[in-house]
Order: C-alpha cells, then structure tokens, then sequence
C-alpha cells in the first residue's frame, strides 16, 4: 500500500514523506506547500535544490517544484513569483471535487488568502486584450484596476506513482467579485550536465525573451540546448516537452494541461555567482523547464474554479548511432 508520512526536518519545518511500492519516493514540505525532492527507485534524486537554499521564511526555498501565485516575475509590490511559496500551507481534508487517489502516494494541501495577502495583492480585472496591455497592466497602467480585496482558495494534490510526479493545483474565487492571476509550477530538474541537455517539443514556436526586454521572438533551433544563460517564456505550447539528459540516457517528460506557456531558465555562470542563495557551479547540474498560466493571465469569476495538471515522468532513453531517437521521445513511440 501507498505511505505517506509526516516527519520534522532539521530547520524544524514539517515536511510529508510519499512513497510507493517500487521505491520511489516525495518530500513535500509544508512551507510553500512545494516538493523539495523527489527519487525514483534507485533513489536518485530528479529535483535540483541550491546547497545554499534557505528552508524557512520569509525566503522562498530555491529548488525543488515551487509554486508560483498570483503572478511569474516581478511586477509591482509582490513578491519575485509572487506569494504562494512564501506561505505556510495547510492539510486539505476536502479535496473535492477530485475523485480519491486509492492507487497513489498522495497529498492535499491549501491556502486560503488572508487580510495580510489581500492587503498587497489588487486583483486586476483583464479582458480580452493583446499580450502587449496584459503586460502593461501588470505595471498598473491597465485600464481596470480594482482596488478592493478579493478572497481565494488555492489547492494542490501531489501524488507520486512508480516514475511519475503528478501535480493538481486548483484555484477558486470565493469573492463576489472577478480577479485575474497568473499561475506557475517551477519545475528545478537536477541535471548531470546541463551542456549535455537539450530540450525537444518547442521548435518553431514563439517565445518572450526576458533578456532582451520580453521582445518576441520565433525558436529557429531542431531543440533548444545550453551553452549560456536563458530565459524565455514559449507560448502556445504543446501538452508534452521532452528533457533529454544524454549522459544520464535519461529523459523527463513534462505533461501539462491547462497551463499554455513553458519556461525555459538557466542562470549560467555570471548570473549564478550573482544569486545569494544558489551555489557558484549549481548552474551546471540544474534546468528549469515550467509549466505556466503567464502570457495573458486567467480571469475567474465569483465562485469559479481553474484547474490546471503537469505530470513529470521518467524514461529510460536509448542511444541510436550516439543520439537519441526524438520520435520516441515526443510521440510515445518507446
């Protein structure tokens, strides 16, 4: 049968252990409501976390799978990511309307706004307008600011299975009035080098690239490999992205629904000496490839519910005359 186990850390933070049959098992941590590690059978850990992370507040935990609410970036007076990941969660012991995981590791988790988070949150109302207006109007320059408080229900089931890490965050408007949000998983992926990396599933489509002022551009590239900082928000993208670790003959399939930008994230070696709580060298073993509600943010209205799903699975990737068969690994043909 599936455990699942609440234990104490040594920074004194709770933390829920899931586990399964095969071996493979979860940490959740309560700060965040974020998996902090995540090994699969052979004990392996998938996730980066920084030999510098901090685990207790006010710092969010660098590494692991982050939740990111009620915005990606850094706009206005939020926090970086806004601030989800920053908040102690609580156990959820009304899922509903989730059907229960019988066959899984799971756990349910929530976080209900509090005054301290309305006071720094204005819930913008955004309409159907271009790209372009949904980010000005995140530097408050939009036409509709409201500027009274909105409350909200943030949910998220975890659940482990044998090779797969499967996340359900839910978002519910409990206020008379509409608010908009935008909504990320962080996914830190523990690499074994990230020049040997290359990413397949994003070809051809348009990005944002946060280092040239979020201007537009079109990806030209077979896959998307590292030989220098990166920072782009894909748009439109596919339910399923492949990460290819060729010295691990390893490759994570990201599955996501309700969630239509990817961002791809290396900070490379100038920008990661520059962050205080990441390691000078932990650019190299680390990539992340999220999953996000970001280009134009969702609009729910009173007694609405979004809901969102990303999977992350692991399969074992075979060479073939020293490359990987990208067939195989994007249309499941393995």
């Amino acid at each position: 049968m599936p455990l699942n186990t609440v234990v104490n850390g040594r920074d004194g933070s709770s933390r829920i252990v899931l586990s399964e049959p095969s071996g493979s098992r979860a940490e959740v941590s309560l700060y965040g409501g974020q998996v902090v590690s995540w090994k699969n059978e052979r004990r392996e850990q998938l996730l980066y976390m920084s030999t510098k992370a901090q685990m207790k507040p006010p710092k969010a935990i660098r590494g692991g799978l982050p939740i990111c609410f009620p915005q990606f970036g850094n706009f206005g007076a939020l926090e970086r990511h806004g601030f989800a990941r920053n908040r102690f969660w609580s156990f959820d012991n009304d899922p509903s309307p989730l059907p229960p995981a019988n066959q899984q590791s799971t756990v349910d988790l929530v976080l209900k706004s509090t005054e301290d988070d309305l006071k720094i949150w204005p819930h913008r109302f955004v309409s159907s307008v271009s790209p372009f207006h949904v980010f000005i109007s995140w530097l408050n320059i939009q036409f509709h600011v409201c500027l009274c408080c909105c409350s909200f229900e943030l949910r998220v089931r975890i659940s482990i299975s044998p090779g797969k890490l499967t996340i359900i965050p839910r978002v519910r408007n409990t206020d008379p009035k509409a608010f908009s949000f935008m909504f990320a998983l962080r996914n830190y992926l523990y690499v074994s080098d990230i020049s040997e990396v290359r990413v397949e599933g994003l070809e051809t489509l348009d990005y944002l690239d946060n280092l040239m002022r979020r201007e537009r551009f079109t990806e030209q590239a077979d896959a998307i490999t590292f030989d220098g900082e990166i920072d782009r928000v894909y748009l439109n993208t596919p339910t399923k992205i492949a990460i290819i670790d060729h010295e691990r003959k390893r490759t994570i399939e990201l599955r996501k629904e309700g969630m239509p930008n990817a961002v791809v994230w290396n900070p490379w070696d100038k920008k990661a000496k520059s962050i205080a709580d990441m390691g000078d060298e932990d650019y190299t073993t680390m990539l992340c490839v999220d999953s996000g509600a970001i280009e134009t943010p969702i609009l729910l209205k009173p007694c609405e519910e979004w809901r969102g799903r990303q999977e992350l699975s692991i399969v074992s990737s075979s060479y073939c005359s020293g490359q990987l068969d990208p067939r195989k690994v994007l249309y499941g043909d393995h």
